[in-house]
């Protein structure tokens, strides 16, 4: 199932995993934001932007310095959640910035006809 993500994200099933993934990624930052891994989770989102491009699509959960100030939903300025093509997300998994079949958590690819990152 996990090989098959990108064709998910892709296909009218989206309409029904986007907003699980949306409900488990707000379960997720809420808890490192009480655990307070801002520096982590800052780390962890600059590698992903370094990966599907050019845009800054990808926040942190705030900062130490500004606690009571939560970042737990990555929208834009009016309230619109970042998304991510097919090839930006193979980009993220390969763990790289090029355009590739395989490499990172698939090294032997993904299997379907969405399989080359952007």
């Amino acid at each position: 199932m996990l090989s098959q993500a990108p064709q998910l994200l892709a296909g009218p099933r989206s309409t029904r995993t986007r907003p699980v993934e949306a409900y488990h990624a707000g379960i997720i930052r809420t808890r490192l934001y009480d655990r307070g891994l801002f520096d982590a989770v800052q780390a962890i989102s600059d590698a992903r932007d370094s990966l599907d491009g050019k845009r800054n699509i990808d926040q942190g959960i705030g900062t130490a310095t500004r606690r009571f100030r939560a970042h737990l939903v990555p929208t834009n300025k009016i309230a619109i959640v970042y998304d991510r093509t097919p090839g930006q997300v193979l980009n993220v998994v390969y763990l790289n910035p090029k355009s590739v079949k395989e490499g990172g958590f698939f090294p032997k690819r993904v299997n379907g006809s969405l399989n080359k990152s952007s």
